[in-house]
């Protein structure tokens, strides 16, 4: 207990004051904060996705790929668009976390759901770990441009990023209003420092003075030779490879739908709003980095850093002090945003975490809610998980970026499938509109998983297309032990639970005599059963022997010993064989009480290991047998005997 009351206050300490239930409406956020809070992954994606675009074209048409990234970035803002409106949908239509995977659920049933389950799952995993990464980027690219050409901070990559995944992991243990407030500022922090980008690079575009960047220098990425025709020498096949790599700048845009429950009623309304400002925000930023990549011929580096938006502040902004203040706003606002981006999946993936629990396709102890109203287990799980997939990678964003789509993409496929499907059945207005573009933005989606699968399978995608069928399948798997049990209840009799034997006894299993065995034996008396019997294995005969003369000696019990011969030292094996003779007649039932000492020192433990549980495994499936564990404060007892007081066997 006293280890539990010290665990209580620690806990209580680092996250506050616990939340009641009725709190959790006050949690609710409002639609400035949740579009910083939930907006934060989708617009913070606009830092890489066009670097992102660039890294694939630059190694093979060289210069030409500065020219080439406009219609791919046009490609990516019509899915942008069609995204938008079927996700606009998603949120009018479904009003409680979930996104796809409640379309899917609603539309297709609860197995194949699991797909987009998965999908989302893996997608919140694999975000954190990009965010983060990439946000560590920004720190390295500012110390590379601002710090007098000071290198060798590569080697802070992963350390740093572990450090922010276990900062965002405490954060939202503390509860969401926490989390909201938190996390909302660095998205229009990030939001402007792009914008005031674009606004000197325009001006200074107009009078002549913008510069380019030195393709030539140290560290970029090797540049190809321009080829003839309108791909510039790029085939098909790299030209979809950079489109499904600049789809990275789309993820995250599910957030809200996921998250859908953390918004203030009218849900529906407020989370169409704010989907709609959300894509709004990541359309101008994601053609703004792009364009001024066209003009500023920013290429991305081997090694990740500097990035290209941080490039395109540094030629925005010039060499001069002004500069250089403008340059670390913009890096300090990207990291930021970027950090918080990864802050997204900790509000999504437990609320779909607990959703797809109370569907019994997860553990139910995801449904619960922590100290400070989160659901503490998913964030927890969340934070492992990332934490593994961070250390796997290096915290490499190109690494991790072949993991990053898939996921997403092929959520987006299950919503726009699921509301098609849903239009097909209903008559409404503009059914046209919505079945055709909802069919549209699924088949798009589908192309991009394909896309990812095969030009990245090398690097990572044959990964994501091993864990899809072994999530689903577990998932199932899951569901279906949930189900079993559920049928094995509703096939019991009326009345199962009354007794179905006539007689019932109840063994103390003895190791010594003392204040644990002397608890257990008044516990046994207090189930009034037919008979109670003390019972010790002879391991050790001499043992055996002096404990017989101890116990008869002694009026503290009137129960006799007795001694149960136990030559091959198979504890668990004759307990076994007794509790089968005891209970052979199908008439009584037998209760073992285990006596457990409980040790506060590590010492006590050591010297004192318990059998209880081994022996409770050994005599469970047995029928008519129950095992209890008596735990007994041998510590206590202890310190009550040498503080001169006399400890009592409770």
């Amino acid at each position: 207990m006293t280890v539990d009351r010290t665990m209580y206050r620690v806990k209580r300490h680092l996250l506050g004051r616990p939340l009641t239930t009725e709190h959790i409406s006050d949690e609710k956020l409002g639609n400035r904060t949740a579009l910083g809070v939930l907006a934060s992954d989708c617009i913070s994606s606009s830092a890489y996705g066009s670097e992102e675009i660039l890294r694939v074209l630059v190694p093979v048409i060289g210069v030409a790929a500065f020219t080439l990234i406009m219609p791919v970035t046009g490609a990516i803002l019509l899915v942008l668009l069609l995204l938008t409106l079927c996700y606009s949908d998603v949120v009018t239509i479904y009003t409680r976390a979930g996104g796809s995977y409640v379309v899917a659920r609603e539309n297709f049933g609860p197995n194949v759901a699991q797909i987009a389950a998965v999908a989302l799952l893996v997608d919140y995993i694999v975000t954190v770990a990009v965010q983060v990464s990439a946000g560590t980027n920004a720190l390295i690219s500012l110390a590379h441009l601002a710090g007098n050409g000071w290198t060798g901070l590569d080697h802070l990559q992963l350390p740093v990023s572990v450090a922010v995944i276990v900062l965002l992991a405490y954060g939202n243990l503390r509860g969401l209003r926490e989390a909201g407030r938190m996390f909302a500022l660095p998205a229009y922090l990030f939001m402007t420092a792009i914008g005031l980008v674009l606004v000197v690079a325009v001006v200074r575009g107009l009078t002549g003075g913008l510069p380019r960047a030195d393709l030539q220098a140290d560290g970029v990425v090797p540049s190809g030779t321009p080829g003839e025709g309108w791909l510039y020498g790029a085939s098909l096949f790299i030209v979809l490879r950079s489109f499904a790599n600049g789809g990275s700048s789309l993820t995250g845009l599910e957030a809200i739908s996921n998250g859908i429950s953390a918004l203030r009623e009218p849900q529906g309304r407020n989370a169409r709003h704010t989907l709609i400002a959300m894509s709004c925000v990541l359309a101008v930023l994601v053609l703004g980095v792009s364009t001024l990549a066209h003009y500023t011929h920013a290429v991305p580096y081997t090694d990740g850093t500097p990035t290209v938006i941080a490039q395109e502040a540094r030629l925005a902004f010039g060499p001069g002090t002004l500069g250089t203040i403008g340059l670390v706003f913009v890096q300090l606002s990207t990291a930021l945003v970027l950090y918080t981006g990864a802050n997204t999946p900790f509000t999504g993936f437990p609320f779909l975490a607990s959703f797809v629990a109370e569907d019994r396709f997860l553990p139910r102890v995801l449904t619960r809610r922590g100290h400070r109203l989160a659901f503490s287990n998913g964030i927890i799980a969340l934070t492992v998980v990332s934490l593994a997939l961070l250390l796997a990678t290096g915290a490499s964003v190109d690494r991790l970026v072949a993991l990053y789509a898939i996921g997403v993409f092929t959520a987006f496929t299950m919503a726009g499938a699921g509301l098609t499907v849903h239009h097909l059945r209903r008559r409404e207005s503009l059914r046209r509109v919505k079945i055709v573009v909802n069919a549209l933005a699924a088949v798009v989606s589908a192309a991009v998983v394909v896309i990812f699968l095969v030009t990245k399978f090398t690097e990572g995608a044959w990964l994501v297309a091993v864990i899809f069928p072994v999530g689903v399948w577990a998932l199932v798997r899951i569901n279906g032990e949930y189900r079993h049990e559920a049928a094995a209840l509703e096939r019991l009799p009326a009345g199962a639970d009354r007794p179905r034997v006539r007689r019932h006894q109840v063994f103390v299993l003895v190791e010594t005599l003392d204040l644990a065995t002397l608890k257990a034996l008044r516990y046994a008396h207090e189930l009034r059963p037919d008979k109670v019997r003390a019972v010790h294995f002879a391991i050790d005969e001499a043992y055996a022997r002096h404990l017989c003369e101890v116990w008869e000696s002694t009026s503290a019990t009137s129960v006799a010993l007795e001694l149960v011969a136990c030559p091959d030292r198979r504890l668990r094996h004759a307990m076994r064989e007794l509790a089968v003779r005891t209970t052979e007649d199908a008439e009584t039932s037998l209760t073992v009480l285990v006596p457990r000492r409980m040790y506060a020192n590590a010492l006590g433990k050591l010297l004192h290991r318990g059998t209880g549980e081994k022996m409770a495994r050994t005599l469970s499936q047995l029928p008519h047998v129950a095992v209890t564990i008596m735990p007994f404060d041998a510590s206590r007892a202890l310190r009550m005997l040498r503080a001169g007081h006399k400890p009592q066997a409770d």
